[in-house]
């Protein structure tokens, strides 16, 4: 790829940080356009829609999920050809933008696998308090759920307080998105990047910690202050992470037992 291809990434970065993201028309594209749409999917983090199906899946440990593992792959994936999406809006401008973030510890991946094989998986940057969600694949049943239910689960240990998912879809829908206008995405979106006092936890309440993507990787009976430990998370521990009554944090954890342009699930 030559260099009037690259895509700047300051420019890159002040375009999200003001509700902006770009794509290209196909894989082959030489350049991108740079979209806002008038109605923005957002996920709420309280509001992501663990069914009873999707909770025995995650609670039978068919899958484990990890967190920028195999950013590389996740990429390659989400770009890749599919029998319900031949072609795809990631062209290698964007894809290699999205690979110098990462190793700027901007970009992220999440994976899910199946045994040793990728079967599911998503990637996105995060900005301040909020994630960008790119887009996501799955090569199993519910694998790009799990990964969804994963990344909720660590936005909300994590201290951030705004998923955006881009476009509305019926698979993004039955999993909690919602649609908002641009003027009220614009609002969400300069409180996740300003950090205001109090943002998800209620009036009153002390400024939240600083947003730390990487909090959920931390052991939950380990000391304040513990290095996160990178490896497999749980099913389980993705399950109790969503049923807690606050996003502000992931230090409480129930006992066993208690109750972004997206692929379908094939």
């Amino acid at each position: 790829m030559n260099a009037a291809q690259q895509l700047d990434l300051d420019t890159l970065l002040k375009a999200y940080a003001i509700g902006w993201f770009p794509m290209a028309d196909s894989r082959d594209a030489a350049g991108v356009h740079w979209v806002q749409p008038k109605e923005r999917a957002i996920m709420p983090l309280d509001g992501f829609h663990l069914s009873r199906s999707l909770k025995k899946t995650l609670l039978a440990e068919r899958f484990t999920t990890t967190a920028d593992r195999a950013f590389e792959a996740v990429l390659e994936l989400c770009g890749a050809a599919a029998d319900d999406r031949p072609d795809t809006w990631i062209n290698p401008g964007i894809a290699d933008a999205m690979r110098r973030l990462h190793r700027l510890g901007l970009a992220h991946s999440i994976e899910t696998w199946e045994g040793d094989r990728l079967v599911g998986g998503l990637y996105g940057l995060a900005l301040g308090r909020a994630f960008f969600g790119e887009s996501m694949f799955s090569r199993a049943t519910d694998a790009s759920k799990v990964a969804l239910a994963h990344l909720v689960a660590r936005m909300r240990c994590g201290h951030f307080t705004l998923l955006d998912c881009q476009f509305q879809t019926p698979h993004l829908a039955s999993l909690g998105t919602v649609e908002v206008s641009a003027n009220a995405y614009a609002a969400l979106l300069d409180t996740a990047l300003s950090g205001a006092a109090g943002v998800g936890s209620g009036a009153g309440s002390d400024e939240l910690p600083p947003p730390d993507f990487l909090a959920f990787d931390v052991p939950p009976e380990a000391p304040p202050g513990a290095a996160s430990v990178s490896g497999p998370t749980s099913g389980w521990r993705i399950s109790q992470a969503l049923v807690q009554t606050s996003h502000t944090g992931c230090s409480t954890v129930l006992s066993e037992g208690d109750s972004l342009n997206s692929q379908p699930e094939k």
